[in-house]
């Protein structure tokens, strides 16, 4: 046998039998099979014999967008030191926290409230995340704009944020000539 990789559209044969107590699976190309395939079917151990076609796989088509993972987003709204992302920094957090991924090390209590430095026990990274308080009503629209986050990342200068969903394409119009009629 060859031992080669099958190329997309080739044929094959399959040669499925029974030794030493397991069963066995060979694919053979169709070249090996014409000088070593003859008497398959006389063999001891033999179970069956089939042909085919090997179809490659598809390859895996690349992220058209690549979207952040929760710690990285949270590693990138720390680095800008934006108060603006101070409730989506609180809320990715717990959710790491959730996931066991972050452990609270400490909770502080400073004048602005509270503050919980958490830990990566992975990296031992520290992170300092203030307490935002937030409201209940507060809460459905910062989960929203963690999800655009998480989905499209941070803003880019320039560029409107969150951006707007595609729209589809109109259907052309079609028009009609009028049509001359002779009594």
């Amino acid at each position: 046998m060859c031992e080669q990789a099958f190329e997309d559209g080739a044929g094959y044969h399959t040669v499925l039998a029974h030794e030493n107590h397991e069963y066995l699976r060979r694919d053979i190309c169709h070249a090996c099979w014409e000088q070593q395939g003859d008497g398959a079917a006389e063999r001891k151990g033999f179970i069956s014999h089939w042909q085919g076609t090997y179809e490659a796989p598809p390859e895996a088509p690349p992220d058209a967008i690549q979207k952040d993972t929760a710690e990285s987003l949270l590693r990138k709204l720390l680095e800008t030191g934006d108060a603006r992302w101070r409730e989506a920094s609180y809320i990715l957090a717990v959710m790491l926290e959730r996931k066991r991924i972050l452990k609270v090390k400490e909770q502080l209590r400073e004048e602005g409230g509270r503050v919980f430095v958490y830990e990566q026990p992975k990296s031992g990274d520290l992170f300092t995340i203030p307490d935002p308080d937030l409201k209940m009503e507060e809460l459905e629209q910062v989960q929203i704009e963690v999800a655009t986050l998480l989905e499209h990342g941070l803003p880019v200068e320039g560029e409107e944020w969150p951006p707007l969903p595609a729209e589809p394409a109109e259907p052309e119009a079609q028009t009609t000539e009028p049509v001359e009629t002779t009594p």
